[in-house]
């Protein structure tokens, strides 16, 4: 009777990947460093709780990530510390349907704000600046 395979080392490491790494292999930021900091600053939440960069990645786990103004909830589906193209990140993880609908919902709500409010760049013309004087009442 042959005793079942054991696992080797790296195996077992493969299953432990810190949430930093993780995030920077499904290509939520661009770098560990960007990673870290968006970590470092409370933008990724577990169960409504902050998590460590250190923490373990988990598939099932649910986590939600605050970025460029909008937010993500996710589940994750598979483990990973290697960066690779975005097709494999994407297998990396799933978007839940009630996190992909608040979402769609946050970017609706950023185009219809900027088309209420342009974007002024840069000095007014004399033109423009003419225009803002009469309007102040200058």
């Amino acid at each position: 009777m042959a005793s079942p395979p054991s696992s080797s080392p790296h195996e077992h490491a493969a299953a432990r990947v810190r949430l930093d790494k993780w995030l920077w292999a499904a290509r939520f930021y661009k770098t560990r460093s960007q990673a870290g900091e968006g970590i470092d600053a409370g933008h990724v939440r577990a169960r409504g709780e902050r998590l460590k960069a250190a923490h373990a990645v988990v598939v099932g786990e649910t986590i939600t990530i605050h970025k460029d103004g909008v937010d993500w909830e996710i589940e994750v589906l598979a483990v990973s510390d290697k960066r690779g193209s975005g097709a494999d990140a994407a297998r990396l993880y799933r978007e839940t349907d009630v996190g992909r609908d608040k979402r769609l919902a946050q970017i609706e709500a950023r185009k219809a704000a900027a088309q209420a409010f342009p974007l002024l760049r840069g000095r007014p013309t004399k033109r423009l600046r003419r225009v803002l004087d009469r309007f102040r009442g200058a």
